[in-house]
């Protein structure tokens, strides 16, 4: 407990953020890189309506990814507080309470996938010639839910307690093994699109397998006593109320997804769904460091709110946003410059490419405002504050996203599917930093409060 105090409880917060962001971005820049690797795998070994079958999958395996950001987050919310609070009892049971009520949604989870696949793979926006390719991975994938869960909970249960570098050791052997499995599967034994997903679930297998290890070594408070493992309800709650924010984003994101794959299969065919899927393999590679950035603020805003040191709260915020928005914007510098020869990597067919760089280029027009959204939406996750955290994780899919693409396309057909998330991401950013100023302003007063405080018990 010493140690992990340690950890939490360095003043130098710069060098704290980087020490627990840089595990964190390398763990999410290696899955990304992985989801890149992937599809051009299955481009270049099955062909467009491969990538068309992966992308109509997605939107599940994103409401999969989402129950694990559910009770992880909101358990490492909880558990960061609690740690700065002192009281390691408490974090015990709410990671007990966290992996039981997962394992359970998990289960249901994967029955109802299986029993409601057809209605599934149509909702998401399936075409006839798509939906043999989607069915094969999708079977797979499926029966693995509860990997993918305890993994993504697993994870971020790890960072709270400052062990950023498990967590990243962890995505990046499910990701490094995947790519090597990935060839084997598909072009090895030539088992298409089938042989990506086996791919996935062994590589995730192995994940799994790492960090059992791990725990079992006696290094993490994961490892909690039977008795923890009964589920709190008024922990539960509490985890629900934070993690729900991540929950509602992952969910409308993949809410949009589908509304994605169905307006383009309207307005631009197979070759549209196509193209699709592999923008959103960039935009995940550039949005996941940002996310690994959110992770390693994450711990810091929680301990330090705990522990009322407001100044290191105000700091960490500071910094996140400076590194978010450098690397979104150099991640829009290079779309913008290299999207035809980025698009090529993928596949040789010239419509696809052409398509591909079109829809590249207009979808992240407005990436650079991209990494102040994600901070502040992480903040308020940290600080426990369920409300603002909830609309900000809700408004640039629900409350932005989804109304603009079921108007845009009616107008300017597949250009309005593209318009839409720029539009979005602009107005997301304006909600954003309406609430994180307002914020920013309590927490300087509560430290300048602290700070009298302080002054007057000295004297």
């Amino acid at each position: 407990m010493q140690q992990r105090k340690h950890i939490l409880a360095d003043q130098n917060i710069k060098r704290l953020l980087f020490k627990l962001s840089l595990p964190a971005t390398t763990g999410m820049l290696v899955i990304a890189l992985y989801n890149v690797v992937d599809t051009i795998f299955v481009g270049r070994g099955v062909g467009p309506l491969g990538i068309a079958g992966l992308s109509i999958v997605f939107p599940i395996q994103m409401i999969v990814l989402s129950i694990g950001q559910l009770f992880g987050i909101g358990g490492a919310s909880a558990v960061s507080r609690s740690l700065g609070e002192g009281d390691e009892e408490k974090a015990q049971s709410v990671i007990g309470t966290v992996y039981s009520s997962a394992i359970i949604i998990s289960v249901l989870l994967t029955v109802v996938a299986l029993v409601f696949k057809e209605q599934f793979l149509t909702l998401f926006g399936a075409t006839e010639a798509i939906y043999p390719y989607a069915k094969d991975y999708y079977e797979i994938i499926v029966l693995a839910s509860i990997l993918f869960i305890i993994t993504m909970t697993t994870n971020n249960l790890l960072r709270s307690e400052g062990h950023a570098r498990i967590a990243m050791l962890t995505m990046i052997i499910g990701a490094v093994s995947n790519i090597f499995l990935d060839a084997l599967f598909i072009f090895g034994l030539n088992m298409g699109i089938r042989g990506a997903a086996w791919a996935t679930v062994v590589a995730k297998i192995l994940s799994v397998i790492y960090v059992v290890i791990y725990i079992c070594k006696g290094k993490s408070i994961l490892k909690v006593q039977l008795r923890h493992l009964s589920i709190k309800f008024d922990l539960l709650k509490e985890i629900l109320s934070i993690g729900t924010a991540s929950f509602i984003r992952s969910v409308a994101a993949s809410m949009v997804f589908a509304l994605f794959n169905n307006a383009l299969g309207t307005h631009g065919g197979d070759l549209a769904i196509a193209a699709y899927g592999i923008v959103q393999r960039f935009l995940r590679l550039i949005i996941m460091p940002l996310i690994g950035i959110g992770h390693g603020l994450q711990p810091i805003v929680g301990y330090n709110y705990g522990a009322k040191r407001f100044d290191n709260v105000l700091r960490a915020n500071k910094l996140a946003i400076i590194w978010a928005t450098s690397l979104s914007l150099f991640g829009w510098l290079v779309v913008q410059l290299f999207a035809r020869p980025l698009m090529a990597i993928f596949t040789a067919d010239p419509e696809l490419i052409a398509a591909g760089a079109h829809a590249l280029r207009h979808m992240l027009f407005m990436l650079p405002v991209v990494g102040f959204h994600l901070v502040g939406t992480v903040m308020f996750m940290a600080l426990g504050k369920a409300l603002p955290s909830i609309l900000l994780s809700m408004s640039r899919e629900i409350l932005f996203l989804i109304p603009l693409i079921l108007i845009l396309p009616n107008f300017f057909g597949v250009d309005g599917v593209w318009l839409t998330m720029p539009i979005a991401d602009v107005l997301a950013f304006s909600l954003t930093f309406t609430l994180f100023t307002r914020e920013m302003k309590k927490m300087k007063i509560l430290h300048e409060m602290s700070e009298v405080s302080l002054v007057g018990k000295q004297q």
